[in-house]
């Protein structure tokens, strides 16, 4: 019995099995060229976050499994920081039977256009644990020149 009501046709859940919630795809019978196709894509949604600090811009990737050497930051046309990747397939044995593939293969990419205030030769990288933090310093705001005008009468 599903605690989820079946509006999708007949997908059913086990209550008791957190990996049998089955997850409804309006897009999975379209035609959609292999680059798109949930086969070769990985980490489609690849989560980033991105803060503010008064010193730089910091962006946090999860890329669990991926050695640093398997990770690509760049910075294109002064301003676009990418981070791309790709995760390989395992090689299929055949004396083994898969029960479940859930874990994703292929290739990511993630864009971001960054601030006018960004000093995107001072960029850093680093990563831990599958965690890529990038550091890109700010540029520091100058403040206006203010002069006071004494005002005569």
């Amino acid at each position: 019995m599903s605690l989820i009501p079946s509006f999708f046709g007949n997908r059913r859940s086990n209550v008791l099995d957190p990996f049998s919630l089955d997850v409804w795809d309006p897009f999975k019978d379209f035609p959609f060229p292999n680059s798109l196709s949930a086969d070769n894509s990985a980490f489609v949604s690849t989560r980033v976050d991105w803060k503010e600090t008064p010193e730089a811009h910091v962006f946090t990737a999860d890329i669990p499994g991926l050695k640093k050497e398997e990770v690509k930051v760049q910075i294109e046309d002064d301003r676009l920081l990418q981070i791309s990747g790709e995760r390989n397939v395992e090689k299929e044995d055949k004396n083994h039977t898969w029960h479940r593939v859930e874990r994703s293969s292929g290739k990511f990419m993630r864009s971001f256009r960054l601030p006018e205030n960004a000093k995107v030769d001072q960029v850093k990288a680093s990563m831990e644990n599958g965690v890529l933090t990038i550091t890109v310093p700010k540029e520091e705001v100058k403040k206006p020149d203010v002069r006071s005008i004494e005002i005569s009468g």
